[in-house]
């Protein structure tokens, strides 16, 4: 795999409550520059990262029900329907983690139900914050999601106690077969494990540290041109 095919899965991510006006300039320049898919940032910036982006091949996509899932029935759609009207391509959602820990299935599908009519036809994501479910829960909630519409089931908010592994990247793959996308997110931080994730079935990244990891594989790839093979690069 090149850098720029790399770049062309990732999310460039900026989620923080203190990310500033600067920041999320800075995080869409960097996005343009090394040709990431999209650049995710919390509502509040859609607006800005629109503006900012100015038709540039990179979708601003948001977050909604961030980070904890918890909020009221609705809520969240109507998160989604504000966040698309403003600009966002693409929406990620978190899951309902208390009510999947309760066995509410029917109450977490129809969370996502609701919030993939309110989007419009974009695509909608499904944060499963998997550090909080057992192998079970998540095969349900992979089968909720895609039951209510979802286009992508993701690991992680970045916020819980725990980010992507690639054994519920290969879980989730499992579930979902070639039907939906599979979002890593969480921890990914070095070129090895972005591309263990791609290994497990990743269609997609979520990364803050996107720049570092193009970087590491680009130079990895000139190493192994200037030795003459590949040295188990994927």
């Amino acid at each position: 795999m090149d850098a720029a095919r790399l770049a062309g899965m990732i999310d460039h991510t900026l989620l923080k409550a203190e990310a500033t006006a600067l920041q999320i300039r800075q995080l869409c320049a960097e996005a343009v520059e090394h040709g990431f898919y999209s650049v995710c940032v919390n509502p509040r910036w859609i607006p800005f990262a629109v503006q900012c982006l100015d038709h540039a091949p990179v979708l601003p996509i948001t977050v909604v029900g961030f980070p904890l899932g918890a909020s009221l029935a609705g809520a969240k759609a109507r998160e989604a329907r504000e966040a698309v009207a403003a600009g966002a391509q693409e929406i990620d959602m978190v899951l309902d983690v208390g009510g999947a820990r309760s066995g509410l299935w029917d109450e977490v599908a129809n969370d996502i139900r609701d919030v993939v009519a309110a989007s419009g036809g974009k695509p909608v994501k499904v944060i499963l914050e998997t550090c909080y479910l057992s192998d079970d829960e998540i095969r349900l909630a992979c089968a909720a999601a895609a039951a209510g519409g979802a286009r992508f089931v993701k690991t992680s908010t970045g916020f819980g106690s725990g980010g992507a592994t690639a054994a519920h990247i290969r879980l989730m793959r499992n579930c979902v077969g070639a039907d939906l996308g599979v979002k890593a997110s969480g921890g990914i931080r070095d070129t090895a494990t972005a591309l263990a994730l791609v290994e497990a079935g990743a269609t997609r990244l979520g990364c803050s540290a996107s720049i570092a990891i193009i970087r590491g594989l680009a130079a990895s790839t000139t190493a192994a041109t200037a030795d003459g093979g590949t040295h188990g690069l994927y």
